[in-house]
């Protein structure tokens, strides 16, 4: 099973283990990767990653040279350029910090926002679909009608459901949800459809299927009613351009990559509103 980032925190912590918080302090220009970003380094392993390269490289050599010595850490910087010869050219400024007993190791967790992920129907598609986002920050809420299809122990941010009522699970999703419909039924696969256009504060609805699937549904779902104006909502075909296999694994990539852009999109846009909102309270 996937070990979260959590239970890894908590395996050193108990273990007693030596080990060196090393932390994106701040950025200037461009670099691998935001403030923010976190890496764990012991005396023979590294976890996590602040982007790679030779950063990378001499930020883990100065860590464990800080455990050998007892050194408690401290701010350094580092010229990606003229420093380090990295292409990217700007410069990070990484805080070191020993984590021991005594120490807060809720510094060490990883602040970001997880998609939430209601994935419905366990073939070979959606299984391979789980095994990409293993690494990525999705919890995935993994539902089937059918007995045993899922796995009865799921990785971490994995939860399995069986249920014979799954239009119950998306009227129960929180807003701003990521939806996908990949079930071994296309009546299922309808009705489900139908349930999601009920709402409208999911983030993303992608529905697998062909360009004459989607047509299809959409002739069917507004003779039941459905406002023909809700189908702008739904993505089908799903996955990013350019990738044509059907093979699993590469349907898995695909639409992995596109719930990535659509996430990166909505959290750009969160930004501007709250700035936006930001700016009229101090005009107002």
């Amino acid at each position: 099973m996937q070990t979260s980032w959590a239970q890894l925190l908590e395996r050193l912590r108990r273990e007693r283990t030596p080990v060196m918080l090393v932390s994106v302090e701040s950025i200037i220009g461009s670099t691998p990767r935001e403030a923010g970003a976190k890496m764990l380094v012991t005396a023979e392993r590294q976890y996590g990653t602040i982007g790679g390269g030779n950063l990378e490289y001499q930020a883990c050599r100065i860590a464990r040279d800080q455990l050998e010595l007892g050194e408690q850490g401290g701010l350094k910087r580092f010229p990606l350029g003229a420093g380090l010869g990295q292409c990217c050219g700007g410069l990070v400024n990484l805080m070191f910090e020993r984590l021991d007993q005594d120490s807060d190791w809720s510094r060490a967790e990883v602040d970001e926002d997880s998609i939430e992920l209601y994935l419905f129907g366990a073939g070979h598609v959606g299984k391979a679909l789980v095994s990409v986002l293993a690494d990525l920050p999705v919890n995935v809420h993994w539902i089937d009608t059918r007995d045993g299809i899922l796995p009865e122990s799921p990785q971490a941010r994995v939860e399995a459901i069986c249920s014979d009522t799954p239009e119950a699970e998306i009227d129960a999703a929180p807003g701003g949800a990521f939806f996908l419909v990949m079930t071994h039924d296309h009546g299922l696969d309808q009705r489900l459809s139908e349930q999601i256009l009920k709402r409208d504060d999911f983030t993303y609805f992608g529905l697998i299927g062909s360009s004459a699937k989607r047509r299809n549904f959409e002739t069917r779902m507004r003779r039941r009613g459905v406002d023909p104006r809700r189908f702008a909502a739904m993505t089908c075909p799903i996955g990013i351009d350019g990738i044509s296999s059907k093979q699993p694994a590469q349907i898995a990539i695909s639409v992995a990559a596109e719930i990535l852009q659509v996430y990166d999109r909505a959290q750009k846009q969160k930004q501007t509103d709250n700035k936006i909102i930001k700016t009229g309270e101090r005009q107002s």
